[in-house]
């Protein structure tokens, strides 16, 4: 019996090598390479064109007219401002229908409270919303949902990492409207060889669930982790694959917690989420400018006000200096 072929993959850039290394060739990263089985090949001959026996399919015109297109809202306002529009103005933010968002943050900085509450408060606005956890069980999501008020919320759970089963169980009904998968690394594509969370299994599972949500119309938002440089672990074709890239920003010591946009192709990246973490959850911040003011009615030495723009929201900030004269370069008697 044939041995089978195997690879060696950086499981941070995805560069394949036919031995091991301990640093990586193409990012300089150490101690990310790891075997993976070779995938089975599939022959080809190099004298078939591609020309023919294909389908044919209609071209667009470039001219042609697009409606803006509709969001839905999660029912968080920091949140619909970070995914893009103006919370309240002609295009409000929120999802658009059939994007993919990744979201990642630090473990422990709230990513699953944050969309457990936009999945609970869709669904009580009459949206159908479900959520797969990889990561927990049912019985613990439900949990936290009831520590956050929404034991109410009629949304459709499941504790499921198989690709399959999870795509099978969605086809058979109508699509939601939003389907948050905690997390990608957790996910499994029995196509693919590999352990979850492989560069092979990430891109394979991702692309899967993405076409999935293009062709249902159902708003997809992956959960990612982060590695100890704070950058989304995994292959970065993922965030290539995806519309819109969040990143959640905080320190676990403190309550205040940033949702930042890198990228976004329904709208801007300037735009900023705040919010604080309290005893009902994640809470929105919609004054920033509280968070960086001392509150005083005289005024203080060397104290200024600057206006910095966050997207199309100003932000007053504090800044403090204290000078002391130094008399260098003079000779003392």
């Amino acid at each position: 019996m044939a041995r089978p072929a195997t690879r060696y993959v950086c499981q941070a850039c995805g560069a394949v090598s036919s031995r091991w290394q301990g640093q990586c060739g193409d990012c300089q990263a150490w101690n990310t390479i790891q075997a993976e089985a070779a995938p089975a090949a599939t022959p080809f001959a190099a004298k078939h064109s591609l020309a023919g026996g294909g389908r044919k399919f209609a071209m667009a015109s470039l001219a042609d007219d697009v409606a803006l297109p509709e969001r839905l809202s999660t029912g968080i306002g920091e949140l619909d401002r970070a995914l893009g529009g103006s919370v309240g103005g002609t295009n409000p933010g929120g999802l658009v229908p059939g994007s993919v968002i990744l979201i990642g943050g630090d473990p422990g900085i709230g990513k699953s409270t944050l969309l457990l509450q936009a999945a609970g408060r869709m669904a009580r606005s009459g949206h159908a919303v479900a959520y797969v956890s990889g990561e927990e069980a049912a019985d613990q999501v439900r949990l936290r949902a009831r520590r956050l008020g929404l034991a109410k919320a009629d949304v459709q759970l499941a504790s499921e990492t198989s690709v399959r089963d999870i795509l099978t169980t969605l086809s058979a009904g109508k699509p939601p409207a939003l389907l948050v998968i905690d997390s990608i690394q957790t996910m499994h594509s029995d196509t693919l060889e590999g352990a979850p969370g492989t560069v092979s299994q990430v891109r394979a599972s991702a692309q899967e669930l993405i076409r999935y949500a293009k062709t249902s119309g159902c708003a997809l938002i992956l959960v990612g982790h982060v590695t100890k440089d704070g950058q989304l672990a995994g292959p970065r074709v993922l965030e290539h694959m995806v519309d819109t890239v969040l990143y959640f920003e905080g320190e676990r010591s403190h309550q205040y917690r940033i949702l930042r946009p890198v990228k976004n192709r329904f709208g801007g990246t300037d735009e900023i989420g705040v919010f604080a973490m309290g005893a009902e959850g994640l809470e929105e911040v919609t004054n920033p400018s509280s968070l960086f003011l001392t509150d005083r009615e005289a005024a203080v030495t060397g104290a200024v006000v600057f206006p910095a723009m966050e997207g199309t929201r100003p932000v007053l900030c504090e800044i403090q200096a204290l000078v002391v004269k130094v008399r260098a370069g003079v000779r003392h008697p």
